[in-house]
């Protein structure tokens, strides 16, 4: 738990726009966390996410999802806020001929990269409100993977080019994996809030 702790980053986030099959949605939580990435944002319009813990296999313990609704508008600006008060540049994923290609994406800064559902992809609203748009060569017919082979492809690429060493904001900061921590043991531990209590009361004599 420590060593993941060590190398868990906030530096690059997923937001997941309206995701229309909740078991893709799953997937992509699995990979943020294989890749150390500890945010996914999810922004609910028509679609309502539920986690698919056979998707999963249990990666929804370990990251944090933060959830936006907005019930009379969209959850988008609120998210983007968020974000960008954060110090995120958004980048929406799409095919789009004036998006810049995956290999001349520049890591060397805070990114949130945006997926759509899985028959629209983003939504005009995210293209309208993102920083720019991003993309992966295709050199078939298809013109898009599915959301969690793109979210792969994009994680292990953005990982490739950062340079950790070079920002001190990369990994998280020790309040955060003191947070991070406490919350992942009473997970793992049974009856954590007997313990808990038993500690403390201890301590306290």
């Amino acid at each position: 738990m420590e060593k993941v702790l060590n190398q868990r980053t906030r530096f690059f986030t997923v937001v997941l726009e309206d995701i229309y099959k909740p078991h893709n949605a799953s997937a992509v939580l699995r990979t943020c966390d294989c890749f150390g990435i500890q945010d996914i944002h999810i922004i609910e319009k028509t679609n309502q996410y539920k986690i698919n813990p056979y998707v999963t296999r249990g990666a929804s313990d370990w990251v944090t999802i933060h959830k936006y609704f907005e019930p009379t508008g969209s959850g988008v600006k609120p998210c983007f806020s968020k974000l960008r008060e954060q110090g995120y540049r958004i980048l929406a994923t799409s095919p789009d001929k004036n998006s810049t290609s995956i290999l001349d994406l520049d890591a060397s800064q805070k990114i949130a990269l945006v997926f759509g559902n899985e028959h629209e992809g983003v939504s005009e609203e995210v293209k309208s409100q993102s920083d720019g748009l991003v993309h992966i060569p295709m050199l078939g017919f298809t013109e898009s993977f599915n959301i969690s082979v793109s979210a792969s492809i994009f994680l292990f690429e953005l990982m490739k080019k950062a340079k950790p060493e070079l920002h001190p904001d990369f990994f998280l900061t020790e309040a955060e994996k003191h947070e991070l921590r406490m919350i992942w043991y009473r997970q793992v531990v049974k009856n954590s809030e007997v313990h808990e209590r038993l500690f403390r009361e201890k301590n306290l004599l």
